[in-house]
């Protein structure tokens, strides 16, 4: 597994760690309007597919602004962001904050996706920080675990990646 810090101290974290080449595992979480969302959902897109903490926190803020902004350039490319806030303050926060080109989705019920994508953290109840680049095919071929939840991630390899796939 990853090795992750959250504020400096080690976590655990939960399911399996996703690598390049890996066939995208499923997961079953909810949009802002409570509607259930699957990765059969975005079949046959690139996605980019983030993983964040809390998005009512400063770095995750900054990071879904970033990612939000960079989505207007991109066709075919389906910009997803999961954390474990419930499915009213991502609505919220996404109407405060003008986001309209990334989906923001909720893993409070199960931690479905974090299992998935091993980035559930055991001793806090939330995601690591970490970014995903799926290929049309259902193909993983980027990821990163980044190493500090607190920190951001590297955005230019991770769109870089986003352009090369297909």
């Amino acid at each position: 597994m990853a090795n992750v810090t959250f504020k400096g101290n080690a976590v655990t974290l939960l399911g399996n760690e996703v690598k390049v080449g890996d066939k995208a595992p499923d997961f079953s979480v909810l949009a802002n309007d409570m509607s259930a969302v699957t990765l059969e959902n975005t079949k046959g897109q690139v996605r980019l597919i983030t993983s964040v903490p809390s998005i009512d926190t400063g770095v995750c803020d900054a990071e879904t602004r970033r990612f939000n902004e960079e989505a207007q350039k991109l066709d075919n490319v389906k910009f997803l962001t999961v954390s474990v806030d419930l499915p009213f303050a991502q609505k919220r926060w996404c109407a405060a904050a003008g986001i309209e080109n990334v989906q923001t989705l909720s893993d409070h019920r199960d931690l479905s996706f974090g299992k998935a994508y091993g980035v559930a953290i055991e001793e806090l109840r939330l995601l690591a920080r970490a970014v995903f680049v799926v290929d049309s095919s259902d193909t993983v071929t980027y990821v990163e675990y980044v190493s500090e939840a607190t920190n951001h991630p590297n955005y230019e390899a991770a769109l870089e990646a986003v352009k090369q796939a297909k």
